[in-house]
């Protein structure tokens, strides 16, 4: 397939200038109300989940106290009061840290802009070969693994939403009663499902990449091999971008124009090709 010529493409600043305008700017105000959206629920479940052992702990304390002060001489009273003293300080300290890491997370913003090159985008070259055809995206397979994957968070206790639409880098929202799962203050599942007629490798999209690095322990992959058959398994992965995940990147071949290669000072045995001089 012949590369269109880009001689006559806009100059640099201005194709900076129209992609600020048009596409980061939108762009950055469509990342923050997510990330707005992603960590209030996580921070809303993790509001009520720590608060809720908090409050036990204080109860747990205040009986213990109660007990020292009405004369109890029970063995190892004090240290069961230090022991409650000490959960509830790291109670506090977990429950700081999640607030700092969230604040983080909603931190968004356009830095430099570098000039890195064009491209010129085409059909993938092996989107017919029997490995691309696996790596394309088959509707059926997928509604049958997302329909696993939210079978097996509805068995757990989660309440599933979908927002496959959305584009945000994730296919499920699965969220927990805080009241069911006292001991966990992670509550709230971001899945992206993946599903395979049979079984193989599987990719993730640079946004889902990017997403799984922003919220780590919170973004699950579900892996579901098989959806082509009556008995489907499914996989599951917590925090997939700590695994080492190798980039695709494919160069289909090299192209160098001779007339930007002449230069009047290359010695005759330098010049390239061994073309001789005029």
């Amino acid at each position: 397939m012949d590369v269109p010529d880009g001689t006559h493409l806009p100059a640099k600043d201005q194709l900076q200038a129209i992609l600020l305008e048009r596409n980061l700017a939108p762009f950055l105000d469509e990342v923050r109300k997510e990330r707005f959206r992603e960590t209030r629920v996580v921070e809303s479940h993790v509001e009520t989940s720590l608060n809720t052992i908090l409050n036990r702990e204080n109860c747990t304390l205040a009986e213990l106290v109660t007990q020292r002060e009405s004369g109890s001489e029970e063995s190892g009273l004090e240290g069961r009061i230090k022991q409650a003293e000490n959960r509830i300080d790291e109670i506090h300290q977990r429950l700081e840290h999640r607030r700092n890491e969230l604040a983080r997370q909603r931190e968004c913003a356009v830095t430099d802009i570098r000039h890195v090159g064009r491209a010129w985008v085409l059909p993938h070259p092996d989107r017919d070969t029997p490995t691309g055809r696996a790596m394309r995206r088959d509707e059926d397979v997928e509604r049958a693994a997302i329909e696993v994957a939210t079978r097996a968070l509805e068995a757990e206790g989660f309440v599933v939403e979908s927002v496959e639409s959305e584009n945000r880098g994730f296919d499920l929202v699965a969220r927990k009663p805080a009241e069911t799962d006292l001991q966990n203050a992670s509550s709230v599942r971001f899945v992206e499902v993946k599903g395979r007629a049979e079984t193989g490798e599987v990719a993730l999209t640079t946004n889902e990449f990017k997403t799984a690095e922003r919220l780590k322990r919170d973004y699950w992959l579900y892996i579901v091999f098989n959806c082509s058959s009556p008995s489907p398994s499914l996989n599951i992965l917590r925090d997939p971008a700590r695994l080492h995940w190798q980039p695709i990147v494919k160069i289909e071949h090299y192209r160098l124009k001779l007339e930007d290669q002449r230069n009047p000072h290359i010695k005759e045995d330098e010049t390239p090709f061994g073309e001789k001089p005029a």
